[in-house]
């Protein structure tokens, strides 16, 4: 028995036969252009507004922008991970299909379980997020909502009476809404999406135009107040905003040519983005000393400091759309790794019915949405947003070990894209976001631990037995048997 156990963990799937594995497929509609705007739109949210002014402020000042530079570099040794990979598998499921394939189907599925909740769990802190910016943008205008649906129970501001919130309705409403889109057909859906994306760099770029002829050189002396340890400690904090591409590359299977595309839309959404963070952190610490930048709202009231208010409603709007299309690309992510694993028999396979003409995966994108949907309802934000975080690092650590060890198992393998710098620059990738998992709470590992617990009855009493790899001889089967 435990002979047999271990033999199904170790099981892979043969790269040769995941056509013949998986079964049908998706409908590739997706060009370069398209997947590029996706992985800006889940790479650039509310960091570009928020997060940049918050570590300027309080952990790196004028060097955050190196803060972002160092951040830039760890997430691009795992993109040219994530693109090796895109080039040579180019099916639904990103880090859950990779490692599956080259460390084995527990591996695998340990990664999909993950990303199930982390994907959803974005979603809805992106959706609560985005409610937020919303009510004051409502404000700004002088509307106010009904206290009942301005929020989730229990975070009610100082001054409203406890009860008075019984659900944040709008972002409940948002998660159905972009399940809705995305049930259109990813072709609608991406020009929705793609949409977005050019309003808010438009919105970005404007403001780094403006925002240039109001720099005041003095206010970048000294440049790294903190020392190095303020950088890195800023690096840390600023990372969560330069990650994204991991879930645009979900969406491989609909690629009209992936292995071209795939690894270039990866490559550039992450070079598009760095660039837009360095010249914003640029022009805000050049416009207001560090130690004055507000950390809520750095850049609206960056300008309001030089009589430009009119840009804070600007701001705001450029704000909503940049995490809207943030929401966009972790909900498709999280839908495509349901649909994979769902698939491959490893959850069930209802799961992995498609539109009949759409060929989108309609039923993971609704299960998703709602259950996204009733987090962000009634959770606080905080609270939804500790289920966040683990699951990215642990699937970068995933799939910066796996492109090494296929890289040796394999290398005849025909490879449209070979990340440089093997192995050093997969396990730069690997090191650092260990480092960064040292820096969760306490509270972020027992959620992880339990909810991993969960998944491992569910593998152990489900997902082995129905496996699609038990449909195939032990010769087909790479490794265990």
């Amino acid at each position: 028995m435990i002979s047999q156990l271990r033999s199904d963990i170790l099981r892979r799937k043969p790269l040769e036969h995941i056509e013949e594995v998986e079964g049908g497929g998706l409908r590739r509609t997706l060009g370069l252009w398209q997947l590029t705007a996706i992985g800006v739109g889940g790479i650039i949210g509310a960091g570009i507004f928020s997060l940049a002014g918050a570590v300027a402020n309080q952990t790196a000042g004028p060097a955050v922008l190196f803060s972002f530079l160092i951040a830039g570099v760890a997430s691009a040794a795992a993109a040219f991970s994530y693109a090796e990979f895109a080039g040579l598998i180019p099916r639904a499921g990103s880090a859950y299909t990779y490692g599956y394939a080259v460390l084995g189907e527990f591996a695998g599925w340990f990664i999909g379980w993950d990303l199930l909740l982390e994907y959803t769990a974005i979603v809805s802190v992106v959706a609560i997020g985005i409610s937020g910016y919303f009510n004051d943008l409502l404000g700004f205008l002088g509307i106010e909502l009904p206290l009942w649906m301005s929020g989730a129970p229990g975070t009610e501001p100082e001054g409203v009476p406890e009860g008075s919130y019984v659900v944040n309705l709008f972002a409940v409403l948002l998660c159905v809404l972009i399940a809705f889109v995305l049930n259109r057909g990813m072709r609608s859906a991406a020009r929705f999406e793609t949409s977005l994306v050019y309003l808010k760099v438009g919105v970005v770029l404007l403001v780094i135009v403006v925002g240039a002829f109001h720099i005041d050189a003095g206010n970048w002396d000294p440049f790294a107040p903190f020392g190095l340890a303020g950088a890195l400690t800023g690096a840390a904090t600023v990372f969560f905003a330069v990650f994204g591409y991991d879930a645009m590359s979900t969406a491989a299977e609909e690629s009209k040519d992936s292995q071209r595309h795939m690894p270039k839309a990866i490559i550039y959404s992450l070079i598009i983005s760095m660039v837009l963070y360095v010249l914003a952190c640029l022009v805000l610490t050049g416009m207001v000393n560090y130690t004055e930048i507000d950390t809520e709202a750095a850049f609206s009231s960056a300008f309001a400091t030089i009589g430009l208010d009119w840009l804070g409603l600007i701001i705001a709007v450029g704000a909503i759309l940049g995490i809207l299309t943030v929401l966009f690309t972790f909900l498709m992510g999280a839908a495509r790794v349901g649909f994979a694993m769902s698939r491959d028999g490893l959850l069930p396979q209802w799961l992995s019915k498609t539109h009949p003409t759409r060929k989108v995966p309609t039923r993971t994108t609704w299960l998703l949405g709602v259950v996204s949907a009733v987090i962000a309802g009634f959770l606080p934000i905080a609270e939804a947003a500790e289920l966040t975080n683990i699951g990215i690092l642990l699937a970068f650590v995933v799939v910066c070990t796996a492109v090494v060890v296929l890289r040796y198992r394999r290398p005849d393998l025909p490879r449209n894209f070979r990340c440089p710098g093997m192995p050093v620059v997969p396990i730069i990738g690997v090191v650092f976001s260990i480092w960064l998992i040292t820096f969760l709470q306490p509270e972020t590992w027992l959620r992880f631990a339990v909810w991993f617990l969960v998944g491992l009855v569910v593998y152990l009493t489900y997902s082995r037995k129905r496996s699609k790899l038990n449909e195939l001889r032990p010769d087909e089967v790479s490794g265990g048997k």
